[in-house]
């Protein structure tokens, strides 16, 4: 089982890393690997699980996170009501963004991380749909489109995969400084 001792922390080389693609079919380790980190999402927002092994609720979650570097991401973003069915739970394999808006958006509050355990004040503005391709752990190839807060969550994960971190895109000078054209999710 992943806990938060399994998360490597700002500073650890491997977030600074671009990852490798993986080759299909995937290696067992590889295939046990994508069910753990989707567990491990399903901990963390499970109120009794996450308190007795002091996870942290997370909804994305990319493999550099666990010092492994290979272009892995599992996503789990809960649906809107708490008896709801998530609105994204899924593995990608080598995802890559084909195609995004000019939009922009941010998260009222900022982003966070697994990785990164102080609050970082600032927006950080993100393409407000993106256009995804990936596989999943069989091979199968996958073309999606998403918006709002779950392109948001994609691209954050997608950034582990190349070694950047969300702080990168927040103006220390002026962390809150927003073009008019840039929406706000609250």
């Amino acid at each position: 089982m992943i806990t938060m001792e399994d998360i490597v922390r700002e500073g650890h080389p491997a977030l600074r890393q671009k990852a490798e693609e993986l080759s299909f079919p995937l290696s067992k380790e590889e295939v046990i690997l994508a069910e753990e980190m989707l567990t491990f999402l399903r901990n963390s927002q499970d109120p009794e699980i996450s308190e007795k092994y002091g996870l942290r609720a997370g909804v994305g979650l990319a493999a550099p996170q666990l010092a492994i570097s290979k272009r892995m991401i599992a996503l789990l973003i809960p649906g809107e009501y708490e008896d709801d069915s998530p609105e994204l739970e899924q593995v990608m394999i080598n995802p890559k963004i084909i195609s995004h808006s000019v939009e922009g958006v941010c998260l009222k509050d900022g982003e966070g991380c697994l990785s990164v355990d102080r609050e970082v004040p600032g927006f950080v503005v993100r393409h407000s749909r993106v256009t995804v391709s990936y596989q999943d752990t069989t091979g199968k190839t996958y073309k999606k489109r998403f918006k709002g807060y779950p392109a948001i969550v994609l691209q954050h994960e997608i950034d582990h995969l190349n070694g950047i971190m969300f702080y990168d895109y927040i103006d220390e000078n002026e962390p809150f400084a927003l073009d008019d054209d840039i929406s706000v999710l609250g």
